[in-house]
Order: structure tokens, then C-alpha cells, then sequence
């Protein structure tokens, strides 16, 4: 908590750890002026004016798109480069064959000679945070040192920002150290570097998204990760949503997908009309940090304050929420101009495009109007749907797990783990397959075990191991589950609708989690008998539903053989529990009728 003195102090006295922080690398970076951010709405709106000034930011039409602006980045700085994205571990064991990883000695030499003077001409901004409510004990603090005031609105729009982040650090006594600067934005000069063992991360030579962010992906995943492994909790990559039957009883479940396959649309589910007095909470759409909690169960806090999401293929009929969320108060990154200066992507349904998302007219020859990673950056308190909970210090209890992939003809509609430690098999080996669109190649499988290939901080074998102790930590353990909204017929048609009725497998889900359901044992876990799926008011053949429940036997034992073969890269540091699972399913893949 506070104290009387660091109200009243200024923000560069409160926390005396910081301010040698910032000290140090002011004296490396040489800025033209250090400037302490307070998270004010004051500030937000100056800084932002300064921006539009200069021509970084654009006002758009103020009538359809209120307190909405588009701010363009270098055409080489549009994504994550999980390629330049390193772990620096003392030793390269513990980084793991799942991350690029770099001695930290060599890596801090190769970040100073970076950063030597980089800030020459500019202003270094001190942006103090907290991800998570911040009277939690569940959530961590953090400070970022960057010379862009476009990182700080977006930081100011993520994090809970500001002096109380920074009284909370002087009480604490510890906080995560994020260096960026944008540098030349010289792709050949950029890097992403994490130092776990150390709390800190440095980021030079991209203005954008999570390379840039550094309390989003950098922080709240890969550093929390392994904080969370040393303190006995997880930090996921997650969404969080609260589901309200028409009994009013309401449960949190938490859920991992891969990209493409749902993950905001779940957040921010609508309920289909077939199926009366259902409501939906978001609580978070892309990370969840989660606790033990007094009473033996799992407790979950959303460590975000705001949604950066891409944009493009967000309507009204896909995610009318998500639709509705960015219609006011949101920076828009990389996307196009209509001829009335309205934002534009491909999915947009209303509006043409004039101009592209690097300012020229706009001309298909060109490629995309919107770039395909074009993003939103929004409060959560938009969301039509959002909840208060996601304020609770205490978090919510979370009933069920859920792990998904995009699988055609392997992976059933939905199935349960038997126990915690066969559910974390099923994270382990969540996997999906690659569209032509994206690869020019259908079906490649790729393994992102839990969703975390890009964002586990540490070894997957290390982390695999922490998932089975928490798992003994808890008395009432959520019960996890694995859903595939993508299973296809062999002609190629989806057999299931997915969007609003994936509620009805949610249904299912929740039930089984208050022992109303029942459900079949089959050799890869519980699954649904006919009819357990409530379909009212809805049009689906019995074939398919019953091609959706169906566990083909040789595609599941080249599934374990292949995953088999993945796991071998972790060596001796694999968990016997988990290559016990394995064997598990492959000799109920033998007997199981």
C-alpha cells in the first residue's frame, strides 16, 4: 500500500531502486530529457497531441469513430520476430530447445553497444506499471524505459500505469527492468532479449506491438513464467471467460488456442438466440495468471487492462462484441482509410479503401489494404461485455481448463482428461494445421504445447514438470478439457457451425464440471454420448454429430508415435509422469473398444 510520503513525493523519489535505474541508463542512452510518467488522462491526451503534431498519428472521422486515431509503422517493423526473440539463461539447458537462446554475457555486451547513445534527441519515458488489479497479490510489477510515446499509450491502455504502479514497487521491493528504445528500426539491429535469472528484459530497434509492449508478451508471459515457476503459480497464454447458465449459477473456465483458432471470438462469445438465459463475461482475451488459491482451487487474474487485437476479418456477424469494443477510445495500428477517413480492414463490411496501411492510394496490385497484422489497442472497459470481476484482487475460480487446435479429421468436437496429470498431456500436445491460405500448405502440423511455443520462458520439459506440481498443489483442480471447432467431413465441409454454438459444447463442459453430465470413456479420455450436446434450434446431421464424436484409432496412434518423437528433444529433463501419459493412451489406443 501506499504511504503518506510517496503521495506526496514526486514520482522520481518514490522508488529509490528505480530511480538508479533510470540514472544508469540515462547516463547510457544520453536523452535529451527524462520525463516520469503518471498514467493521468492529462498526460494520455499531451502525449498523444504531440504525436498528432508531428504527423505519427492521425485523427480519424470523429463522428463515426469518436476519440479513434491510426498511427502507421515502418513497413519493416509489422510483427513479432520470434527469430531475433531470445532467452538468456546462464545455462542454455534451462532456456531449452523450445527457445533461441544466448549467453547473457554476450547478449548484454551486444544490447550496451545498441543502446550507447541511442536516445540522443529524444525523451526517455519512465513508464512505472502493474500488471493485474493493483490491490492483488496475485499480480507483479514492472518499468519500461522507451523513447516512444507511441509505446507509452499503448502501455498506458494495457497496464494499470502509472504512480500507483510505482508506490506499489517501493513496497514491494522488486519489479521487473524493461529497456526499449526503437533504435534505427535497421531490421539487422534488432533484437528482443529476456534475462529470467535477472527480471528484466531489453529491447532494441522495433516500435511495434510485443517487441515493443514489453508488459504484454515479454513481461506477462515469458518473465512471469518463470517467476511463476518459482512461485508456484502459472502464467499462461490464455483467455478467461464467465459463462452464467439460466440457473444464474456462473463459472470461469480458461482457455488456450493457437492463432486462427478462435481465441477472441470464445472471449467474447454471444450466446446463440435457440438457447435463452445464457450470458457471457469477458474477463480476459490472451493471458491468464493463475494461483492456487485458500481453498484448493485455481484462481485466475487477466494481468492486462486492455485488448491488442488483430484487426483484420472483425465484423459484426464474426464478433459483433470485438466490433462494437473498437468502435470508440481505440488506437488502430496499420490499417487503411476509407474516402470519409474511417478506418478500413479486410472483413470490414461497410466502407471502401482509398488508402493502404502505408498512407499510398489504395491499389489491390499493392496487396492487402489493411496489413494482415493490422491491430486495435483498447481498454477492456469497452467490451460490451466486459465484467467487473476482471478487477477482483482476489481473481476467479476457475471451474475448467480448455485447450484447443485446428485439427480436420484427428481431433473430436470435445473430449475430458481423465485427471490433471493425463490434462496436462493434453496441453502438451496441443498442435494445429497449417490453411493453404496462410502456408500454401494444408495440413502441416505444428506443435504449440499449451498454446506457450512462442512464449514459455524456460524449458518445455521444465514447464511441464512445474504444470503436475501445481497440479498436486490443488485439492479441487479444474478439470481440463481439449475442443476442435475445425473437424472436417473427407469432402471438406466443417462439420460443426462454431462461432455462437460453441456454447452449446461449453454447455457440456460446465455441466460436467457440477456433475450433471455424463459422458463415454473412450481411449483418449471422457467424451459426449449422442445427445448430450443440447442441439435445439439448430440444424445439424446426425451423421455428423456423430463424426464429430468419432476417435479414429490409426490416426491417434500416428498422432502418439509422432508426438512421441517430439519429446525426445527434451532429453533427460522430461518428466516421467508425462511419457506415462503417453503410454497410457497408446495402450487404451490397444484395448479400448
Amino acid at each position: 500500500m501506499a504511504t503518506a510520503v510517496h503521495t506526496l513525493a514526486s514520482l522520481s523519489d518514490v522508488s529509490k531502486s528505480v530511480a538508479d535505474w533510470v540514472a544508469s541508463v540515462g547516463e547510457l542512452t544520453l536523452p535529451d530529457r527524462i520525463y516520469w510518467c503518471d498514467g493521468s488522462q492529462l498526460e494520455f491526451a499531451r502525449l498523444r497531441g504531440e504525436l498528432l503534431a508531428k504527423g505519427e498519428l492521425h485523427e480519424l472521422n470523429q463522428n463515426t469513430f469518436p476519440d479513434c486515431y491510426l498511427y502507421r509503422s515502418d513497413p519493416s517493423d509489422v510483427a513479432r520476430v520470434e527469430h531475433l526473440t531470445f532467452i538468456c539463461t546462464t545455462s542454455q539447458e534451462d532456456a531449452g530447445p523450445n527457445n533461441n537462446w544466448m549467453d547473457p554475457l554476450e547478449a548484454r555486451a551486444k544490447m550496451r553497444e545498441l543502446f550507447k547513445g541511442c536516445m540522443q534527441g529524444r525523451t526517455l519515458y519512465v513508464v512505472p506499471y502493474c500488471m493485474g488489479p493493483p490491490e492483488s497479490p496475485y499480480s507483479r510489477c514492472g518499468v519500461e524505459i522507451t523513447d516512444s510515446a507511441y509505446v507509452v499509450l499503448n502501455m498506458a491502455i494495457m497496464t494499470r500505469m502509472g504512480r500507483a504502479a510505482l508506490e506499489r514497487i517501493a513496497t514491494d521491493g522488486s519489479f521487473v527492468k524493461g529497456l526499449h528504445s526503437t533504435g534505427d528500426l535497421n531490421p539487422a539491429r534488432r533484437f528482443i532479449m529476456h534475462f529470467p535469472e535477472e527480471l528484466s528484459i531489453e529491447s532494441f530497434g522495433s516500435g511495434y506491438g510485443g517487441n515493443a509492449l514489453l508488459g504484454k508478451k515479454c513481461h506477462a508471459l515469458r518473465i512471469a513464467s518463470w517467476q511463476a515457476r518459482d512461485e508456484g503459480w502459472l502464467a499462461e497464454h490464455m483467455l478467461i471467460v464467465g459463462l452464467q447458465n439460466p440457473r444464474g449459477e456462473t463459472h470461469y473456465v480458461a482457455a488456450a488456442f493457437p492463432s486462427a483458432c478462435g481465441k477472441t471470438n470464445l472471449a467474447m462469445l454471444i450466446p446463440p438466440s435457440s438457447l435463452p438465459g445464457w450470458k457471457v463475461f469477458t474477463v480476459g482475451d490472451d493471458i491468464a495468471w493463475l494461483h492456487p488459491g485458500p481453498d484448493g482451487r485455481l484462481w485466475a487474474i487477466n494481468p492486462e487492462s486492455g485488448y491488442f487485437g488483430v484487426v483484420p476479418g472483425t465484423n459484426a456477424k464474426t464478433n459483433r462484441n470485438a466490433y462494437e469494443t473498437i468502435r470508440r477510445h481505440t488506437l488502430f495500428t496499420n490499417v487503411a482509410l476509407t474516402a470519409d477517413n474511417e478506418p478500413w480492414w479486410e472483413g470490414r463490411t461497410d466502407g471502401v479503401p482509398v488508402t493502404d496501411w502505408m498512407g499510398r492510394p489504395y491499389d489491390p496490385k499493392n496487396g492487402p489494404a489493411a496489413h494482415p497484422n493490422a491491430r486495435f489497442t483498447v481498454a477492456a472497459t469497452e467490451n460490451p461485455v466486459y465484467t467487473k470481476a476482471a478487477q477482483d484482487p482476489r481473481g476467479v475460480p476457475i471451474s475448467a481448463l480448455i485447450f484447443g487446435g485446428r485439427r480436420r479429421h484427428l481431433a473430436p468436437l470435445v473430449y475430458e482428461a481423465r485427471s490433471w496429470s493425463h490434462g496436462v498431456l493434453v496441453g502438451a500436445s496441443v498442435a494445429s494445421e497449417t490453411t493453404a491460405a496462410a502456408t500454401g500448405a494444408v495440413g502441416v502440423v505444428r506443435r504449440d504445447p499449451m498454446a506457450m511455443k512462442p512464449f514459455a520462458g524456460y524449458n518445455f520439459a521444465d514447464y511441464w514438470a512445474h504444470w503436475f506440481k501445481v497440479g498436486e498443489s490443488l485439492k479441487n483442480p479444474p478439470r481440463i478439457f481439449h475442443v476442435n471447432w475445425f473437424r472436417q467431413s473427407a469432402a471438406g465441409k466443417f462439420l460443426w457451425p462454431g462461432y455462437s454454438d460453441n456454447l452449446r459444447v461449453l454447455a457440456w463442459v460446465l455441466d460436467r464440471c457440477s456433475g450433471r453430465a455424463s459422458a463415454v470413456e473412450t481411449a483418449i479420455g471422457h467424451m459426449p454420448r449422442a445427445g448430450d450436446i443440447d442441439t435445439r434450434g439448430m440444424t445439424i446431421d446426425a451423421q455428423d454429430l456423430q463424426e464429430l464424436t468419432a476417435v479414429p484409432k490409426d490416426a491417434w496412434r500416428q498422432e502418439i508415435d509422432e508426438f512421441r518423437a517430439y519429446l525426445k528433444q527434451y532429453g533427460q529433463r522430461l518428466p516421467a509422469k508425462l511419457l506415462a501419459e503417453v503410454t497410457d493412451v497408446a495402450d487404451r489406443l490397444e484395448t479400448c473398444a
